[in-house]
């Protein structure tokens, strides 16, 4: 072998090398950019000896998907499906950009009929579009993720959807309640502003649908305040067995909005959430779902509290 042809390998192999690390340092870079970096705020599931960890953009993102599953009765199934779909097409990001003119956590595009812009980048719109031509796939509860979702999406790269089923069914699983006081998120300090009862009820009922606070519709058709609570003002959910609903249980629910308020807690202004005999505070997030040390009033619903 020449000396020529040594030195030339040589090079070769320290090319190679050199586009490793550059690619492995921009993969972190990006990953630092999407997470928010080391000690940044995360939302995270752990269930069954299993992990998933998301920004806290992607968790209330992924709470609203589940959210809007849970007011057109869609089972869990539906749900794994729609977040996995989303993981894929957005990484859980309402983005305003994509391949031609797709838009939103979907992808969705004005051209092919899915709303128009404004309508695909809102979260509650576009989950509810996805659904909607779901629920029109012949035999979809049978057919497999990337099948379903594929039939939906008509995507370019059908195969996909199927690498994200692990985690979208484990974050499924905690967001519509299956498993209990999985889902958790860590906060940063606030910002000093007093929370917002009015806009907490509005969120809800805008996602949830009325029927997440039937007793306290306005006569104009609105959500109504909030009563004081301990602590800060308090917006009381309650939640109730629902034979009608697939997977209607109280406690399943109940879990579910927990959950949901915990993903919105820092956009919201949410300080403390209570429900099962267990408490989340943002003054001890990183403690997760702790065991609360008194009664927390009606044990059947759950008590979401606003900063002062």
């Amino acid at each position: 072998m020449s000396r020529f042809t040594v030195t030339r390998r040589g090079r070769l192999l320290r090319t190679v090398a050199a586009g490793a690390v550059l690619l492995a340092l921009v993969g972190y870079l990006v990953a630092q950019v999407v997470t928010g970096g080391p000690g940044a705020p995360r939302c995270t599931v752990r269930a069954n000896g299993e992990s998933y960890s998301l920004s806290p953009e992607q968790a209330v993102n992924a709470a609203t998907i589940s959210a809007v599953g849970s007011s057109r009765g869609v089972p869990e199934r539906a749900v794994t499906i729609a977040l996995a779909t989303a993981m894929q097409e957005s990484g859980l990001r309402n983005i305003h950009h994509g391949d031609r003119d797709s838009q939103g956590l979907f992808q969705q595009r004005p051209s092919q009929g899915w709303g128009t812009a404004a309508q695909i980048t809102d979260p509650v719109y576009a989950a509810g579009e996805f659904y909607e031509h779901l629920m029109q796939v012949r035999g979809w509860s049978r057919l497999p993720l990337t099948r379903a979702a594929q039939e939906v999406q008509r995507s370019g790269f059908p195969q996909a959807y199927a690498k994200h089923e692990p985690d979208a069914s484990l974050l499924a699983s905690a967001l519509t309640g299956r498993a209990e006081a999985s889902f958790s998120c860590t906060r940063s300090p606030g910002d000093g502003k007093a929370g917002d009862p009015p806009a907490v009820r509005a969120k809800l009922w805008r996602e949830f649908g009325p029927a997440v606070l039937p007793s306290v519709v306005r006569a104009g058709g609105g959500p109504a305040g909030a009563a004081a609570g301990p602590g800060g003002p308090t917006v009381t959910v309650p939640v109730r067995e629902d034979p009608s609903v697939p997977e209607g249980s109280a406690a399943r629910r109940g879990w579910q909005v927990a959950s949901w308020a915990v993903a919105h807690a820092a956009e919201l202004r949410i300080e403390r959430v209570a429900f099962g005999g267990r408490v989340w505070s943002a003054d001890r997030s990183a403690d997760g779902w702790r065991k609360a040390s008194q009664p927390q009033g009606d044990p059947a619903a759950v008590r979401i509290t606003t900063t002062r």
